[in-house]
């Protein structure tokens, strides 16, 4: 192997140390013994690849779905035989298959297809798009998805349902704002999901009201379950084609393998994965977790934490603590700054002390708790929890965004070993306003990136899809600038909390394939590894940082072979 500074080839290829299957199949070659026909060979050279930590390599070779060979040009042109498929980088640079550590993956794949609301620059391009969604679906049908954002239109203030329904009279409409923290309904879903005046705000929800106490259309998190409960439920078919439009991107931008925080209808996705599985169409591998107030069903079922298959494994629960900045309920110590009275909402489960019996008892069956978390009074609050389990087994508890901390609550991620699974783009997203809702001093220990790592907490990264765009590549540059999509931050905003290129890409491979489970796996390139690697079109350790967003996937390579070339 070579290292970033060129010292000489030191790649054991056929190390003893190495997995039996590995090890054999690398001798063999060496030796020129005739192999399978069904072991296909793929060869990788010419190329800077990185292995998953500081050293780098010039060519690799897969047998099968396995790395058997990582090193120089000549120590893998021993193993390289004519029959092979040999794809020359020509200079190129490898990394690890991108691994996504939290995605709505399904719901994305649906999205693709629904109104696109989220550059919608006006109010009046808003209710435009979404009339003209309504035409095309036909009368009667339901108008969803949208992930509009109200912050980019002048005022930022948030749509109404009389903005839609002159547009929508026969077409039920409820769509999401980005976060998916609340949405917009129009009249006429509001009357199918019986909301009026009199209607009572959820426990953990709000229906955002006028003047006169009329229902706007806008509901928040809790209160969104009103209208949901009455929106048709999509067939396994349309699950499945959904899923394959999803795989579809992921293989575009690399992403090989994914944490799936399915929504309230996990155990249907699940479903529509198992069926792709057994058809050999699951191009990615899936980590699905499920609503944790529905862990009974897995422990019937006598399922732990990373159970499954290669490709499909359950095990992990997903919680909420609280809502979104962007929606105004993440939960806060101390006030919103532009909404004094505020500080957030609590979600019903933590409020009456019941997410606590939930991650204790599924604990005890060990399965992975994942929770929600954005304000600091919710990271606490979660924190708190985990911390009253004693730690009887290597569990690792996850909280989810873990978006606005405090120097305190970073330690504690450090000390209780939690990992912070948390999205950059939201960084140069949210970062264009969120000083606006809670200051510049909280503002300080926003996606802290680089706190985190430094007080040595296990940090993860992922997309939040479709919140933020999947692409890994935007993630990285988001870690590594911090400049926001305004415009207005070219050295960053806070500057002090980038990281480098190097952390950012661990983040996206090993770190996520610890917190899956599966770091003996995936998530590094090393003999003995399921061959998930990405080619990129530049070299992300050498071009300047501000031209990261514009590097492409060349090449997706899954499980052995390629699933994506960019052409």
């Amino acid at each position: 192997m070579v290292s970033a500074r060129g010292e000489e080839d030191r790649c054991a290829t056929v190390d003893p140390s190495l997995p039996p299957t590995t090890h054999t199949l690398a001798q063999d070659r060496l030796h020129g013994a005739v192999l399978p026909a069904i072991l296909a060979a793929l060869i990788l050279t010419n190329g800077k690849i990185w292995i998953g930590d500081a050293s780098m390599a010039a060519a690799m070779a897969i047998e099968g779905n396995r790395i058997i060979a990582v090193g120089s040009n000549a120590t893998i042109a021993k193993l390289t035989t004519a029959s092979d498929q040999v794809i020359d980088l020509h200079g190129r640079l490898a990394v690890p298959g991108f691994i996504d550590n939290h995605t709505h993956f399904i719901e994305g794949g649906f999205e693709l297809s629904r109104v696109q609301l989220r550059d919608a620059a006006t109010p009046q391009e808003f209710a435009r798009r979404i009339g003209e969604y309504a035409g095309k679906v036909g009368k009667g049908k339901w108008v969803t998805g949208g992930e509009w954002d109200h912050t980019i239109w002048n005022p930022p203030a948030l749509p109404t349902r009389q903005l839609i329904d002159a547009r929508t009279p026969e077409n039920p409409v409820f769509v999401y704002r980005l976060d998916g923290h609340m949405a917009l309904a129009n009249s006429l879903a509001l009357k199918l999901g019986g909301v009026t005046r009199d209607t009572p705000d959820p426990s953990g929800g709000t229906i955002v009201r006028d003047s006169s106490g009329e229902p706007t259309g806008i509901l928040k998190d809790a209160a969104t379950s009103y209208v949901e409960r009455v929106i048709p439920s999509a067939t396994t078919d349309e699950r499945i084609a959904a899923a394959r439009a999803a795989l579809a991107e992921a293989a575009r931008f690399g992403v090989t393998a994914f944490g799936d925080m399915s929504s309230g209808e996990a155990f249907e996705d699940f479903r529509a994965y198992q069926r792709l599985e057994k058809d050999g169409l699951l191009t990615a591998r899936v980590y699905l977790f499920t609503p944790i107030a529905e862990y009974k069903r897995l422990v019937a079922a006598s399922v732990e934490k990373a159970f499954g298959s290669d490709r499909l494994r359950v095990g992990g629960l997903k919680g909420f603590a609280d809502g979104s900045l962007g929606s105004s309920t993440a939960a806060f110590f101390e006030p919103f700054s532009d909404d004094p009275n505020n500080r957030g909402l609590t979600m019903e489960a933590m409020a009456d002390g019941r997410m606590k019996s939930f991650v204790t008892d599924a604990n005890s069956s060990n399965l992975q708790i994942a929770i929600h978390a954005i304000g600091d009074r919710a990271n606490d609050e979660v924190l708190r929890i985990y911390e009253t389990i004693p730690n009887e087994r290597e569990r690792r508890f996850r909280i989810e965004h873990a978006q606005h901390l405090s120097p305190a609550l970073i330690r504690r991620f450090a000390d209780d070993r939690v990992i912070a699974s948390m999205q950059p783009y939201h960084a140069i997203d949210d970062g264009r306003w969120a000083e606006k809702k809670i200051g510049h001093e909280r503002s300080r220990w926003t996606y802290a990136f680089r706190s985190l790592l430094d007080s040595g907490a296990v940090v993860t990264f992922g997309s939040d899809w479709t919140v933020a765009p999947l692409n890994p590549i935007l993630g990285v540059y988001a870690a590594v600038t911090r400049r926001t999509l305004d415009g207005k931050n070219p050295n960053g905003w806070i500057p002090e909390q980038k990281i480098t290129v190097e952390e950012a890409l661990r983040c996206y491979t090993a770190n996520n394939a610890w917190a899956m489970f599966r770091e003996k796996e995936i998530g590094k390139i090393a003999p003995g590894m399921l061959a998930d690697v990405v080619v990129l079109s530049d070299d992300l350790f050498k071009i300047a940082p501000e031209r990261i967003d514009g590097v492409k996937v060349d090449y997706t390579i899954f499980d052995g072979r390629v699933i994506y070339e960019r052409h």
